[in-house]
């Protein structure tokens, strides 16, 4: 803490410093992939609203409203007082794709507003994820070119495919938003068009890279993290992003020429997207059934969650382009087992902050000896 934090504090009862000063220091520590817990919230809380239950979709969508301010204020606090230890994550080629999640999550959360009906606070959502994306799409991929070893060049901890998911999450939000703006639509369509063929291309490098790493060489424990499961989450959301594309109507001759590209694509991605889930799932019973190593909660879990959702989403988009209705019962069973993981998921964070946080409101302070919530995350 400062110095002013420390004098603020010792005048407070014990409780309540050792209350701020754990919030001081969880966002010191804040983990640059947080954004994930509304990605997850809020895909989960989409698809819901399509399959027309809106009562768990309509509280998923007031979770998110409280999770998302609040993890931006974070943000801005430790931009503002710990400026040091954000520059550290963003230079970090380990954690600087995991950023993309504010890009993902805003747009995620930008859906659900729209469907609310508040197309202008989903306009404005979407124009600063996109400004975010392009500052964060050359910031990183800088870092990766510049400040990059062969030693921090691990695809399978560095969570990259997130920039992947950052991108169509662009393209998903872009069909909501674009048709309202008139003379602007035809401009915003090219684009998002764009935003999916760039989101293709960096799955077809980063793919190739993870591939590569887990098929040909020496897989550890440590290396089977949840966010593998962006792999498929990646997947997913570019089937969503196609099959959305599919079903808006752009008008332009151009673009409606695309569409037998898009529809083979479409359905590639998310056949894709499905050969790998029991894949993933074997690498998990591998990790923690052969290897015995705990299940303790970490924030990656969210990195978990959200292909989950997204996979039931994109299942039920995809029934719709292709006009396939057994995908519907496909999406169904899978945003039910989604909601599973997610309450799991949750009640883990909420154990894991209490843990945390005890110890401080019995001292008042930092003890030595506590970790920080999800602090084993820290490592890729």
């Amino acid at each position: 803490m400062t110095r002013r934090s420390e004098a603020t504090t010792s005048a407070l009862p014990a409780p309540a410093a050792g209350a701020l000063a754990w919030i001081d220091r969880e966002i010191e520590r804040l983990y640059p992939g947080s954004f994930a817990l509304v990605m997850a919230t809020g895909i989960i809380s989409n698809a819901f609203f399509f399959e027309d239950r809106r009562g768990i979709s309509d509280f998923l969508f007031l979770v998110n409203a409280c999770a998302y301010p609040w993890l931006l204020l974070a943000l801005l606090l430790r931009a503002l007082r710990f400026h040091r230890a954000l520059w550290t994550d963003l230079t970090n080629p380990r954690l600087v794709f995991s950023f993309f999640t504010i890009v993902a999550g805003t747009d995620v959360l930008g859906v659900g507003v729209d469907l609310r009906g508040h197309a202008a606070m989903a306009l404005a959502m979407w124009l600063f994820a996109l400004v975010l994306w392009f500052a964060l799409i050359y910031f990183s991929f800088g870092v990766l070119t510049f400040l990059n070893t062969a030693h921090g060049a691990n695809v399978v901890h560095g969570g990259w495919l997130i920039a992947i998911v950052g991108t169509q999450s662009l393209v998903i939000l872009g069909t909501r938003i674009a048709e309202p703006l008139g003379a602007l639509a035809p401009g915003i369509f090219v684009l998002i068009h764009m935003l999916w063929g760039v989101g293709l291309a960096l799955y077809g490098i980063f793919i190739t890279l993870f591939a590569y790493r887990i098929f040909f060489f020496d897989v550890e424990p440590d290396d089977i993290t949840p966010l593998l499961w962006v792999v498929m989450g990646a997947a997913a959301i570019s089937t969503n992003a196609g099959s959305t594309l599919l079903l808006t109507d752009s008008t332009m001759p151009f673009l409606l020429s695309m569409r037998p590209f898009i529809d083979g694509v479409t359905l590639i991605m998310w056949a894709w997207a499905t050969w790998w889930i029991p894949l993933l799932v074997l690498f998990g019973i591998w990790k923690h059934g052969v290897w015995r190593a705990p299940l303790t909660y970490t924030p990656m879990f969210w990195s978990l969650v959200f292909p989950l959702g997204m996979y039931a989403l994109a299942s039920l988009r995809l029934s719709l382009a292709a006009d396939f209705p057994p995908l519907r019962t496909i999406s169904l069973t899978m945003v039910w087992i989604a909601l599973a993981v997610w309450a799991a998921t949750a009640a883990g964070l909420v154990v894991s902050s209490w843990r945390s946080l005890r110890p401080f409101l019995a001292t008042g302070g930092t003890p030595p000896s506590a970790p920080a919530v999800g602090s084993g995350s820290r490592r890729r």
